[in-house]
């Protein structure tokens, strides 16, 4: 059960690694392709487009085909990607793969966290789940440490081709990795193959599995004879709203443009660029630690306590960081502060929180199409701040994080007020009438 989610996850590794990568080359990418900062923007938000579609298209082929068909769809894209960005001689070209690349990041930010949650038993599935987000942070924290080293030991002029070629590395990884993962038993069960969902189940250690497998065909009788499998009905507005929030205010709170722009944020206060790629390795480091944390927290405190504290506390170090960088005299070990401050508080809240919560939000008949729906719109808002942070920082300097710490502030209301409890609840018994709001 652990070695098929931990397996699963390294497409959360490469999913981390793809995001932080290319923070390292923005500056050779400006130079050697004559880019504005818009055009910088774009370039980076092209893997974000692309995102958008590869989790609007893999809800369908997942629920169709199987977890494990579309994982290997997501290597394959991942290993072409990779080399073709490494190798890119035109901007189009590296536009194209980073694209191609997006495209496996959206199917697997859809995938991966179905994957793993349906191989788990649910006193286990936070934990497990979160290994994805562990992956992610680590894939984070590797894609800086990597920056750096590239950046001391190769040509200037191509080091920025080894950043992105490197990836290719941890991407055969996954495609050998997801060779040999079992399918996953809920989607064997659903599909008539019962027998074949048994046996991946005393695989998996289930302790009970055919009492497992008695409680999926169960609940998939009652949802098929009472409600048709569409997501946009009366009978499930509220995860659906529910996963749009929590998607939303995940970026809202400018994570991805720290991780995508971190060494320019660093000059910003006044960091060299040396300095500024090693200050961005304290971002993946602190990112990698308290998701470890996290990972011990969100199933003995639950959902919903950790977004209470990561939102207060990720407000007021974004207030901190954007003050400070509009002060007449910016102190830089403040900025370090708050941002590592921040990460810290995002990785054990929102970073942990939201891909367990969307995997476990919807039922059965339409957790596809509902984790499709989440990271949809969580990637539409990536592309969008992504593209825009460049531009908005250059006009409005810190106060664009002033503007992330408020949406903090308002994530906590939001928790307060509309978020349910999910911890602990069975995913065929998932129903928001039953969960504690």
């Amino acid at each position: 059960m652990v070695l098929s989610a931990a397996g699963a996850a390294l497409g959360g590794l490469l999913f981390g690694f793809d995001t932080a990568v290319i923070s390292g080359t923005t500056s050779a990418l400006q130079a050697r392709f004559g880019l504005s900062d818009g055009m910088l923007g774009f370039t980076v938000a092209s893997a974000l487009i692309g995102t958008v579609l590869g989790s609007l298209v893999a809800g369908a082929p997942a629920d169709r085909f199987g977890r494990r068909a579309v994982m290997l769809a997501v290597a394959i894209c991942y290993v072409v990607s990779s080399l073709g960005t490494g190798l890119a001689g035109s901007w189009g070209t590296l536009l194209a793969f980073r694209f191609l690349g997006g495209l496996a990041i959206g199917a697997a930010s859809v995938v991966t966290p179905i994957y793993i949650a349906e191989v788990s038993p649910a006193r286990f599935r936070g934990r497990l789940v979160a290994l994805n987000q562990l992956n992610i942070v680590m894939g984070i924290l590797i894609a800086f440490l990597s920056n750096y080293l590239i950046a001391n030991l190769a040509p200037e002029q191509t080091a920025w081709r080894w950043m992105f070629g490197i990836v290719t590395l941890p991407s055969a990884l996954f495609l050998a990795v997801s060779l040999l993962l079992p399918e996953s038993p809920r989607w064997l069960a659903i599909h008539g193959r019962g027998p074949q969902a048994l046996g991946v189940m005393k695989r998996l250690g289930f302790l009970d599995p055919t009492d497992e497998l008695r409680h999926i065909q169960e609940s998939e009788a009652r949802l098929d004879r009472s409600i048709a499998p569409g997501l946009f009905q009366a009978a499930y507005a509220r995860p659906v709203a529910c996963a749009i929030a929590i998607a939303m205010f995940n970026q809202l709170s400018g994570i991805n443009a720290l991780l995508y722009y971190a060494p320019r944020v660093f000059e910003l206060a006044g960091a060299g660029s040396d300095s500024a790629l090693l200050q961005s390795i304290a971002i993946g480091g602190t990112n990698l630690v308290f998701t470890i944390l996290a990972m011990f927290l969100i199933d003995r405190f639950g959902r919903k306590p950790l977004l209470y504290t990561g939102s207060i506390l990720c407000g007021v170090a974004l207030l901190l960081v954007g003050y400070q960088l509009e002060s007449s005299d910016p102190d830089g070990t403040l900025i370090l502060v708050g941002l590592l401050g921040f990460i810290a508080a995002f990785a054990v809240s929102q970073g942990a929180v939201i891909w367990v919560f969307i995997s476990e939000v919807f039922p059965s008949a339409v957790r596809g199409k509902g984790q499709a729906l989440g990271s949809t719109t969580h990637w539409v808002m990536a592309a969008a701040i992504t593209w825009a942070f460049p531009v908005f920082a250059a006009r409005v300097g810190g106060w664009v994080f002033a503007f992330f710490g408020a949406m903090m502030l308002l994530q906590f209301i939001w928790t307060w007020k509309a978020m349910p409890e999910t911890n602990g609840v069975a995913l065929e018994d998932m129903d928001l009438g039953s969960a504690q709001a």
